[in-house]
């Protein structure tokens, strides 16, 4: 019944969607099909964040950028640089899969596989793709709650240089910058850029507890990218990427302040592509190798509050062979726009990693390799109807392949401005490096005979522009209800000796929202999702899943110069598992409990003093809210950024 209430409610409300869908959505969206599809033809519920959102709503993190998408809830432990975990529709932060520019980024010597937001910066990205849903049908393992893909800036074919920078100063002593260049000169094309970022941040300790000391947890971080393009005819193009990230942030060991307790994360990263037509352009295929490395050194020295010492290193790294194909098909009867997706991948991933000390060290030692084939298909019916389907099919050495599918179909009802969406798919997450041969010297063996976690899911929904008062959409109200069932969930056994697939999870929500347009200078809009995620076998609710998120985004144009954009975020009570809360002592509540809600109201400021220069103020957190994303880690207190910005 309550299940059955929700989705009701979805329907009756049609609200869901958010202002990242509505504006300047570009016109193709790759992420959602692998085949470049407009937006409004993708079957899921997609968001989109472009380059101009990213300035006028003052995102300088890929965390910041994320926290407004529907059905998407981060767990920062701290501030900028801190460990933060995505959990997309309920489901658990590994079954997340980000890429760059379609090449995976998840660290493999990462303990759970799941991927660090809080490290990424945005200065060379163009825009960001999200695709919720089961998308292991197109790319494989970690795709059970969906995808996130992060496109870098692209080149003007028309200007051979384009230099562009920022330059920006603030609070704690924030000092942010970096500069860059693109352009095309004949048959070449490139991208250089680089950014600096330093801080004296925030406590991550909450100062509740008797025995925080108030220290800051500072980050400074560097980045570079550089890309070469070459197109040598029409339809044929070579291109080299090349990415470097380093940043060191301070840490804290919850309950308790820790002033020498520090990290170092860096990421290189560089892929090699090549992509030509055939067949009169009716086939495209392309290769692609690509490689990253992550390396992570966690050290603690000694203080007035402890003489132990440790230093703790990590280093994952994958490489990456790909094979893609796309054959335009030819129409027939009432189904046009038909295209074939098909291709190959090979992945090699190894993780080396020592942590802890004496009598209890954490060791991984270990490699793996997986191979993907995966067939798309899509076609347009009557002009109105596009269907698609997709099936995949990954072996990984050492435990069972993995088979899955995805299905949609999107209607267009021009008559009522509508559009009309479902789909279902499989998913799988395989078991990491660690889950399958890490050891914790006398305490803990992996299970190399883990299969991968599975799940199958299904949404609906859909959403409609209204016209009133002389306005072609006036409001938007749109709606998604989904629902997954996932197995095999991966945990501990009875003796907390090893793993097992032992775990269940039932999820279902809804993705609510209204977007308001009454002028051609004002729009706002608010989204809400509701979240019931729960662990089958306990019929409990699975941690740090909050039941209600609710966010209100605005963009104002009172003047032609100005954009003000103001966000309200609030996330509801959400569980904590035992041991896993603190009492103001400091002391671990040895059941679940749940944390309280909150609320952190952001606002930026933008206004565009000359044709290529603007000058902007970036304000976080103005009511200073002292509310934990997780128990014991404390949002970042309230700041102010300003800044200029310019492309000449």
């Amino acid at each position: 019944m309550r299940r059955l209430s929700l989705f009701l409610a979805s329907g009756l409300a049609a609200l869901a969607s958010h202002a990242h869908a509505q504006t300047a959505i570009p016109d193709t969206i790759v992420t959602g099909t692998r085949v470049p599809t407009p937006a409004e033809r993708v079957p899921a519920a997609a968001t989109v964040i472009t380059r101009q959102q990213i300035e006028e709503r003052g995102y300088q993190s890929l965390a910041e950028a994320l926290v407004s998408v529907p059905g998407l809830r981060l767990t920062p432990l701290g501030g900028l640089g801190a460990q933060t975990t995505a959990f997309l529709r309920g489901n658990s932060g590994r079954a997340v899969l980000v890429l760059l520019d379609g090449v995976p980024l998840n660290d493999p010597a990462e303990a759970s596989g799941a991927f660090n937001f809080g490290n990424d910066l945005l200065f060379d990205i163009e825009r960001i793709e999200v695709l919720r849903g089961p998308t292991s049908a197109l790319y494989g393992s970690s795709a059970i709650g969906g995808v996130i893909n992060l496109v870098t800036r692209r080149a003007p074919a028309d200007r051979a240089i384009q230099p562009y920078g920022e330059l920006a100063g603030g609070t704690q002593r924030t000092l942010r910058g970096g500069p860059g260049a693109t352009g095309t000169v004949g048959a070449f094309d490139y991208l250089l850029s680089g950014q600096s970022v330093s801080t004296e941040g925030s406590n991550a300790t909450a100062t509740r507890f008797q025995s925080s000391l108030g220290e800051r947890d500072g980050f400074r971080g560097g980045f570079g990218t550089a890309r070469l393009g070459w197109t040598p005819a029409e339809g044929s193009r070579v291109e080299a990427l090349l990415r470097w990230r380093q940043t060191n942030l301070g840490l804290d060991n919850v309950p308790g302040d820790d002033p020498n307790y520090s990290g170092e994360d860096r990421r290189y990263y560089g892929q090699l592509r090549g992509e030509t037509r055939l067949l009169d352009g009716a086939w495209t295929t392309g290769l692609r190798i690509a490689a990253t490395e992550d390396r992570r050194v966690y050290s603690n020295l000694p203080d007035g509050l402890s003489s132990a010492s440790s230093r703790d290193f990590y280093r994952g790294t994958r490489t990456t062979l790909d094979w893609g194909n796309t054959v335009r098909l030819p129409s027939f009867g009432a189904f046009t726009d038909g295209a074939l997706g098909f291709g190959l991948t090979h992945t090699g991933e190894e993780a080396r990693s020592r942590s802890g000390g004496a009598g209890f060290q954490t060791l991984v030692d270990a490699s793996q390799h997986s191979t993907g084939g995966y067939a798309t298909l899509q076609y347009r019916a009557f002009g109105r109807l596009d269907l698609t389907a997709g099936l995949r099919r990954d072996a990984t050495t050492g435990f069972t392949d993995a088979t899955t599918w995805r299905v949609g179909a999107v209607l267009a009802v021009p008559e009522i401005a509508s559009r009309l969406r479902v789909s279902a798919g499989t998913g799988y997450a395989a078991p990491s490096l660690y889950q399958r041969f890490g050891i914790i010297t006398g305490f803990f063996r992996g299970n190399p005979d883990l299969r991968p976690e599975r799940s199958i899911g299904w949404e609906i929904g859909s959403e409609t522009d209204i016209p009133a008062f002389g306005r072609p959409a006036f409001f938007t109200p749109s709606f998604t209800y989904f629902q997954s069932r996932v197995r095999d969930l991966i945990n501990y056994n009875g003796g907390f000796d090893t793993l097992v697939n032992v775990d269940r999870a039932r999820i279902h929500g809804a993705e609510l929202g209204l977007t308001l347009r009454p002028t051609a200078w004002f729009e706002t809009t608010a989204a809400w999702t509701i979240t019931e995620a729960f662990d089958a076998a306990t019929d409990r609710r699975l941690p740090r899943r909050p039941e209600h998120v609710v966010s209100i985004t605005a963009r104002l144009a009172p003047l032609p110069k100005l954009v003000i954009a103001p966000t309200v975020l609030f996330t509801g009570r959400s569980p904590e598992a035992a041991f896993a809360s603190y009492d103001n002592g400091g002391n671990a509540y040895p059941y679940a409990r749940s944390n309280p809600a909150g609320t952190v109201v952001n606002l930026t400021a933008t206004w565009q003093a000359l044709p290529q220069a603007a000058v902007f103020l970036e304000a976080r957190n103005l009511g200073n809210s002292r509310w934990e994303p997780a128990n014991g880690f404390l949002t970042p207190g309230r700041s102010l950024l300003v800044g200029t910005r310019f492309a000449l």
